[in-house]
């Protein structure tokens, strides 16, 4: 064999195990802002495809923050022999070191199209094939012993790094539906203050905490690689997560699960979407509507509760939720429009959520109807 075969062959193999090494560990940072994605090492790209690096697990939520339609792979990673602390109803106590993403995609249409389609999922292994969507952004949650912070990182166009974009940024997107429907779309990308807005949950300490990651919101099956099995179950038995409780564990149905009662279905979508904000705690505690999970009065829940504040978000609607009538209530006005000085929520979207809000229609629809000012 000559001398030049010899050389190609060991060059093949290197190549070979260039494309088949492992990743270097995942990398904490616990100062700093890095600006590449890349240097966490949480998520990687290889072979066409975004993959989870070891000890990164996978999960979702029963029911997602709407947010343009785009779809959402979530992972969370944790420092070995720190598991997080159960908590029955605010966010799990993650420890030091925790890092959390959130990848924000789409399918790939025709052309330079999106699609506006429903979620099947990642990759049997977690990541995804990049010929068949087109990524973002990804944001990081990162728990330092500070507190949270928010990174927002952007996808370039090549779909081989994310940059960090703490002023946030605009992606031109064109969104294609099954009906053959194109949308023009201005995907916004959020800046590190309006991350900050949202997962500002406790004004009381004004510090940021997840929003997804709660009991309520895990607690369902997840489908691993090594097969289905309860999201806090598996937490627990991997070592990312303490001793759960006994007895049955806080569950939300999922938003678009048409088997589940309507009520039940309508409080999870407004858990998700509205209630770290409208809650007893949150930036809009002072609007007296507490869309949270926990909240139980009818008043406070907005049925027949005069607005606060609202100004033009009224749309000359006297009543937050009127009973029975889902065109007279402020509440299926806010989500309808694209106005920003009306839309709610204010922050996340560009697109009216239009099977979210047929839902919160029928909601309304369903109560018994009833005479607000009398």
């Amino acid at each position: 064999m000559s001398l030049h075969r010899i050389l190609l062959g060991l060059a093949g193999l290197l190549a070979l195990g260039a494309c088949t090494r492992a990743p270097a560990p995942v990398h904490f940072f616990a100062e700093g802002q890095p600006e590449r994605l890349s240097d966490w090492n949480v998520l990687y790209v290889a072979d066409g495809r975004l993959r989870l690096n070891a000890q990164v697990l996978p999960y979702d939520l029963d029911s997602a923050l709407f947010t343009d339609y785009a779809h959402k792979l979530r992972t969370v990673w944790m420092p070995a022999g720190t598991p997080a602390r159960y908590r029955q109803d605010g966010a799990i106590d993650f420890p030091v070191g925790t890092i959390i993403s959130k990848t924000f995609y789409y399918p790939r249409g025709e052309g330079d199209t999106v699609l506006r389609s429903d979620d099947t999922g990642a990759d049997a292994d977690g990541g995804l094939t990049l010929g068949k969507v087109r990524l973002v952004e990804t944001r990081l949650l990162v728990r330092r012993a500070s507190g949270w912070i928010a990174l927002p990182y952007v996808w370039n166009a090549g779909q081989t790094e994310a940059r960090l974009m703490r002023t946030g940024e605009l992606v031109p997107l064109t969104l294609a539906g099954a009906d053959g429907r194109r949308q023009p779309l201005e995907y916004m990308v959020p800046d590190e203050n309006q991350c900050a807005g949202c997962h500002g949950t406790d004004l009381t300490s004004r510090q940021i905490f997840p929003i997804g990651p709660r009991a309520r919101h895990l607690n369902h099956d997840f489908a691993y690689a090594g097969g289905k099995a309860n999201q806090l179950r598996h937490w627990q038995d991997v070592g990312y997560l303490g001793d759960l409780p006994a007895g049955e564990l806080p569950r939300n149905v999922a938003w678009n699960d048409r088997a589940a009662p309507l009520e039940a279905r309508a409080r999870s979508y407004l858990d998700i979407n509205c209630g770290h904000c409208h809650s007893p705690s949150g930036a809009a505690r002072t609007s007296g509507m507490w869309l949270d999970a926990g909240t139980r009065d009818p008043l406070r829940l907005g049925r027949c509760k005069l607005p606060i504040a609202a100004g033009q978000g009224t749309g000359n609607r006297a009543w937050d939720i009127v009973p029975g009538a889902p065109d007279d209530s402020i509440l299926t006005y806010r989500m309808q429009s694209v106005d920003p000085g009306v839309m709610m929520p204010e922050l996340g979207r560009g697109l009216v959520h239009e099977e979210g809000v047929e839902l919160i229609r029928q909601w309304i629809a369903a109560m018994p109807a009833q005479d607000c000012g009398a």
